[in-house]
């Protein structure tokens, strides 16, 4: 009996890692009714982590935090004994903003510092911040004030929410939220690389994504080099080379933030990949097959399928992609996978804004690879 792992990354906007899973697996028991096959939802730090992180040995929690334009959001955090995973994007992403309308200025991450809080609270040694698509440059001022930092004008009252609220701080300080957070592994989970400031840095790269005008991209830059040089003003010895690190941009300066508390950036491809237990699977399983939303050129710098298939290599697995398109040539993505399949080459229609479609192209998919690759092993 051959064993399959089916474990891709969510389709973006359209289907679920555990949908894509589901409907790959329909389409392989079709053509392979015989095969043993085991799925896992997977995630990379982004929108999908708890989601993915549920549908294996973790358990939902939902509670109401501040969302990044003031208004209360329903969030649902994954926890497993003393590990506790928030998902940036379902407190302050852009997916939650009302309306849907942005708010680059002034959103801000203050319910990611309640949801640590309250992770806190309960007891948590492991806190993992699945940090992207959020809808703040606030540089993780709210994250750093719900534990009780103080971020206060020349007045002493508390600086207004967002970006702009760092261009009125005067007086810093971070002795709460480091104190409670003594002893707690504080994991920052992304796989973007940018830094805090200049060109390539959180304002300047996704300030726009999130709505921000030439103007506000400017304004939002000049707040976060203040709060950098406020922290240093205030004895924080690191807060210019942490700026500077790999990941500080992360989710509008949340990365940053979390290091100022003592946080550890980590790849979050490697990182879920390590917590869902894919070592094990891939182990037991010799045919794998993988996928996402665009393989591109980004996923060949360790995004999902990538990284799961450089382990697979390493457990003596075949690995086998499906994306919802691929514009990568295939000499450039046989270093990885056996084989390549794309949506967008099954049909003229906009399948990904039309989740029913992508399902039946999916099915579709895993007839295909076990006709060619399962049936007759």
């Amino acid at each position: 009996m051959v064993s399959v792992l089916i474990a891709p990354d969510k389709f973006k906007g359209s289907l679920s890692a555990d949908d894509v899973a589901r409907a790959l697996e329909r389409g392989v028991l079709h053509s392979a009714p015989h095969a043993s096959v085991t799925r896992l939802a997977l995630a990379d730090g982004g929108e999908g982590s708890v989601a993915a992180a549920c549908s294996g040995r973790f358990s939902p929690e939902t509670s109401t935090v501040t969302g990044p334009t003031g208004q209360p959001v329903n969030a649902t955090v994954a926890m497993h004994g003393r590990t506790v995973l928030v998902e940036a994007a379902g407190v302050c992403g852009l997916d939650v903003l009302p309306d849907g309308h942005k708010a680059p200025l002034t959103a801000t991450s203050r319910g990611i510092g309640q949801a640590v809080r309250c992770a806190l609270a309960g007891g948590a040694d492991t806190i993992v911040l699945a940090l992207g698509g959020v809808a703040t440059t606030d540089g993780g001022a709210g994250l750093l004030q719900e534990p009780g930092a103080v971020l206060a004008r020349e007045d002493g009252t508390p600086i207004g929410p967002g970006g702009r609220g760092l261009g009125e701080l005067h007086t810093v300080d971070l002795a709460e939220p480091h104190a409670m957070l003594r002893g707690v592994d504080l994991v920052l989970a992304t796989d973007v690389d940018n830094p805090l400031l200049g060109p390539t840095g959180t304002a300047t790269v996704y300030g726009p994504q999130k709505g921000a005008t030439t103007d506000d991209v400017r304004e939002l830059e000049a707040a976060l080099g203040s709060f950098v040089r406020r922290l240093e003003a205030a004895g924080v010895v690191d807060a210019a080379r942490l700026a500077e690190a790999p990941g500080a941009g992360a989710a509008g300066g949340l990365g940053y933030a979390g290091t100022l508390l003592g946080g550890r950036v980590c790849s979050g491809a490697d990182y879920f990949l390590a917590l869902l237990g894919a070592d094990e699977l891939l182990t037991a399983n010799e045919f794998v097959v993988t996928g996402e939303g665009s393989l591109d050129e980004q996923s060949l710098s360790g995004k999902l399928p990538v990284a799961l298939a450089r382990r697979a290599r390493r457990h003596g697995a075949t690995v086998h992609a499906v994306a919802g398109r691929c514009t990568l040539p295939a000499e450039r993505t046989a270093a990885h996978f056996r084989s390549v399949q794309a949506l967008t080459e099954l049909t003229d229609q906009d399948c990904a804004n039309d989740p029913a479609l992508s399902v039946r192209l999916l099915e579709q998919c895993g007839r295909t690879l076990a006709a060619r690759w399962i049936a007759g092993a």
